[in-house]
Parts: C-alpha cells; sequence; structure tokens
C-alpha cells in the first residue's frame, strides 16, 4: 500500500509499505494493506513503518490525522521528525513547547488532551536511547 508521511515543512517519506503504526488518538493502531477506510487524529508519538523489503523506519510525529483507505495511508501531521533529527534536545523542547501551550488553555477537555500528549512524549523520550 502507499504511505505517505507529510508535514507542512517536508514530505517525510512517500512509498509502498506492508504495514504502518500509528499513536491515533483512540490508540495505537496497525494499518496493513486492505484496511477499512478511516480518518483517524494522532497523537504525538512515533509512528513505525516496515517497507515491501521488511525493514523497518521510525518517525515521531507531533499530532496530525490519517487517512486510511484499502490501499494508501496518508500522515498530515503538524511536525515530524526523522530518526536523525530525534534528539533528547528536540524531545526536549517539543514537550516545553506542548507545556507552554497547556498553560494558557482555558477549555479543561484540551487541558486534559495535552497531558496526554505530554506524557505520550515523555515515554517516547524514555524508551529511545540517546
Amino acid at each position: 500500500m502507499l504511505f505517505e508521511l507529510i508535514s507542512p515543512e517536508r514530505v517525510l517519506f512517500t512509498g509502498e509499505v506492508r504495514a504502518v503504526m500509528l499513536p491515533a488518538t483512540e490508540g495505537d493502531m496497525t494499518v496493513m494493506p486492505g484496511h477499512e477506510p478511516t480518518m483517524a487524529m494522532l497523537h504525538p508519538g512515533i509512528v513505525a513503518i516496515t517497507d515491501v523489503q521488511g525493514h523497518g523506519h521510525r518517525a515521531f510525529v507531533r499530532g496530525g490525522f490519517a487517512q486510511i483507505t484499502g490501499d494508501s495511508v496518508t500522515l498530515l501531521v503538524e511536525r515530524a521528525l526523522p530518526p536523525e533529527e530525534l534528539t533528547r534536545d528536540s524531545l526536549d523542547e517539543e514537550i516545553l513547547r506542548l507545556e507552554t501551550m497547556r498553560e494558557a488553555m482555558r477549555d479543561d477537555k484540551a487541558r486534559r488532551e495535552a497531558d496526554f500528549a505530554l506524557s505520550r512524549l515523555e515515554q517516547v523520550r524514555a524508551t529511545l536511547s540517546f
């Protein structure tokens, strides 16, 4: 199936893949060819891609949405970082940015969503080796 990972700054990945694991707001999900058409919101987290040769690729995404059809997955994200740009400093910057935005929020639901996103970012930082 065709996979595209697109941020405002650049197209990070485009090509044929076997599977994509997404940090969806409803829970992490794996998409494979033939998946039911779906739209999903994304939390900050790691997207894991298995290309047609069976090689794995990862990227960090900050929010956005996924459009899933039976033969394609398109991610339009606020920000995406490939593994070589994913550093402790870049994650700390993302966490600080989200904490600052959270402090300005007045809506309780938005604050809870920001808290969850912050916990996801802290999990990513804790699980990646730098």
